[in-house]
């Protein structure tokens, strides 16, 4: 119970000011001029004052409130190595005994720092400040954290906290700790395709150096390099970056003897392959209504540098026309399919015929540079029929199809084959799914037999109308009708035509996106999806495994033809790698080095400046013996640490159950004072 004295002005604050003004220099007045009765007079004056300044006796009823104390539990990844664990639930049993027997502590304990596929770092002071949120600072009697030492959002300054109460830290893990690290000095973020990126790292041990490292550098979980480095030196390694988009790059380290973990023995720098340019030579064979299709198809894509030749005088037209007054130039036959054909990555012949344009040993040079990892489409025609068709050049042992000589003139609308609807390139084309489908007829077709490759596309009667081919490390298209411009004219509400022409140069550019068979992860939020793509009826288990080594096994779910996946929870950051047996991917999530497993060796050191600068302590658990946890002491003193024991403030806050009001100059009282007052001066007065 608190007594005290409140005042509820009559009058305006200022006239209350003015009263006392004018009361205290009457007073000094009648003191100076020693007049009869001053003291009496000036009691008046102030019992007027008083009067309007309106005084009330109080009385408050409180109740003591607890003082608050939190205990922030770490719950991060490097809390998992060793026996830190262990240690983490002793203490935390230990702590909930010994707190909870000191009188008007309240006790909240807060889990943070768990993985969750987006923090970055272990941040437990975020987490205790979201604990105390409810708290007026003047009731937090200190925080306690049991951690490894590893935080990553400590505050600069102990005002920062927002409460005046001690930080103490217990500390798990082991004073002499091992531990090696890759540490990336410097990493490009971006490289031209075909060429090669430099990076600069060097090995760091702690706890004692164990001599030379062997390092394994890695490209999409391929081993490009391994070699034996000196501990502490800087290190530089070339990389190529060999295709477009995210190449993976992975600095491996041997482990050191009796390290704590070898999660950090590697470090990840993803490194994004952007192509120069794409160099494709389209060869027509003659003017016709399709030519321009390819054109302006390849024109319009910025990635690609288009070099197109058109055959408008074969060698046997002879006209008369002198060579002077002809405005053509020359076809650079030897320039193009002998000195620099392995600078094109496509080779398309659009209707072109034997003419004896190419001798055939150019012919034979495209077979090389085919199986060399070059890539060529055959448009075909009626010229691929004729007597004079390409097959019959040193091309026909890598073309997918042999010409029968005959053409099939009716119409047809061209339909997926059951791989089609499978393979990436023709794979939910629009119309397809429509049976006829929604696109408008072809009038032409070359009557082939297929030998080898994939047809994806068919005719009538099933006959072969796209197929798609490998060839030792490149690729080769035969599309089997010359009537595509049908779809780009617009004829009969047109067809998916740059679409499948786009999809298909970048396959036969080896597109990464567009492989038959492969396995990927994307991430998206904190979800990570596991994708297959196969031509198969089914596709086998898949072991994932996330960045801190722990494994699952997945089964992958179809969801379109020649697609399977299933998504889950990317509850770490860093690598993670997913393998069915055959093939494997990786997929980082967040950043690709997380500051959680940078440094994993227990340390009192990030924690000790804010802990000293509040007045508490920061102190290992592990005595060699086992746990051995200091005494709690609840203090009202300005000291929270001592030999063996740690202190937690005890407030003085309270709560206010009811209020009590007595006015002075309210009723029968303040009438008697204020008349009286009037007595005693005119009392004084008349003697």
């Amino acid at each position: 119970m608190n007594f005290g004295i409140s005042f509820s002005p009559l009058v305006p604050a200022y006239i209350v000011w003015a009263a006392a003004i004018v009361a205290f220099v009457i007073a000094l007045l009648l003191v100076f001029a020693r007049a009869r009765g001053a003291l009496v007079r000036t009691i008046a004056l102030a019992l007027f004052v008083l009067a309007l300044a309106n005084p009330s006796f109080t009385r408050e009823d409180r109740d003591p409130l607890t003082s608050v104390a939190a205990v922030v539990v770490d719950k991060s990844p490097s809390q998992e190595f060793g026996d830190r664990t262990a240690q983490t639930e002793a203490v935390r049993a230990q702590l909930a005994e010994r707190l909870g027997r000191l009188p008007g502590i309240e006790v909240r304990f807060v889990e943070a720092g768990q993985a969750d596929g987006e923090t970055d770092g272990t941040r437990l002071f975020t987490a205790l400040s979201s604990a105390l949120t409810d708290v007026p600072h003047d009731r937090v009697a200190g925080a306690i954290f049991i951690t490894d030492g590893r935080v990553h959002d400590v505050p600069a300054e102990a005002a920062a906290l927002g409460f005046a109460a001690p930080v103490h830290a217990l500390i798990t893990g082991h004073k002499n700790e091992r531990d090696r690290r890759v540490v990336l000095v410097n990493a490009p973020r971006f490289g031209i395709v075909g060429q090669a990126q430099t990076i600069t790292f060097r090995v760091e041990d702690q706890g004692g150096s164990g001599g030379p490292a062997q390092v394994t550098v890695r490209r999409d979980g391929e081993t490009i390099e391994t070699r034996n480095v000196r501990v502490g030196a800087p290190n530089s390694v070339n990389v190529p970056i060999p295709h477009a988009g995210q190449n993976i790059v992975e600095i491996e380290a041997s482990p050191l003897e009796n390290e704590l973990t070898q999660v950090n023995n590697r470090a990840v720098v993803s490194i994004d392959g952007v192509r120069d340019k794409l160099r494709v030579l389209l060869v027509s064979g003659e003017p016709h209504a399709g030519e321009r299709t390819w054109r302006n198809l390849l024109k319009s894509d910025a990635s690609v540098d288009l070099v197109h030749f058109t055959i408008l005088r074969p060698p046997e037209k002879q006209d008369g026309t002198p060579i002077n007054e002809l405005s053509l130039i020359a076809f650079p036959t030897r320039e193009l399919f002998q000195q620099k054909i392995n600078e094109f990555q496509l080779i398309i012949f659009d209707r072109y015929a034997r003419q004896g344009v190419l001798p055939i040993i150019y012919f034979d040079n495209i077979a090389r540079y085919v199986r060399q990892g070059g890539a060529v489409l055959v448009a075909a025609g009626p010229d691929y029929a004729s007597a004079t068709s390409i097959w019959r050049t040193p091309l026909d042992v890598i073309l997918p199809a042999e010409p029968s000589g005959r053409m099939n003139d009716g119409a047809f609308r061209a339909q997926l084959t059951d791989l089609g609807k499978r393979h990436p390139v023709t794979r939910g084309l629009e119309g397809a799914d429509e049976d006829p489908p929604h696109w408008s007829r072809w009038f032409r077709l070359v009557d082939a037999r297929a030998a080898k490759g994939t047809a994806v596309m068919h005719g009538p009667d099933n006959k072969p109308l796209l197929l798609l081919s490998r060839e030792g490390e490149g690729r080769v298209a035969l599309l089997l009708s010359d009537h595509i411009w049908l779809w780009a004219r617009g004829y009969e509400g047109g067809g998916p035509h740059i679409d499948l022409l786009r999809r298909l140069s970048h396959w036969l550019m080896k597109e990464p996106d567009l492989e038959e068979e492969a396995l990927r992860m994307f991430v998206r939020g904190r979800d990570l999806t596991v994708q297959r793509q196969s031509m198969s009826e089914s596709v086998s288990e898949v072991t994932l495994t996330s960045p801190s080594g722990k494994t699952r096994t997945l089964t992958l779910n179809p969801t379109e033809p020649g697609v399977w996946r299933t998504t889950l929870e990317a509850n770490e950051l860093g690598l993670w790698r997913a393998t069915d047996g055959t093939l494997s991917a990786l997929a980082n999530v967040g950043p690709a080095n997380p500051r959680e497993f940078t440094e994993v060796t227990s340390t009192t050191e990030v924690l000790a400046p804010l802990a000293n600068a509040t007045g508490g302590d920061v102190v290992r658990v592990e005595d060699g013996s086992g746990v051995h946890l200091p005494r709690i002491v609840a203090v009202r003193s300005d000291t929270f640490k001592g030999d063996d024991w740690m202190g937690v403030r005890v407030r003085e806050s309270s709560v206010v159950r009811g209020i009590g009001v007595l006015p002075v100059f309210a009723g029968l009282i303040g009438l008697l004072l204020l008349v009286g007052s009037l007595a005693m001066t005119w009392m004084r007065e008349g003697r």
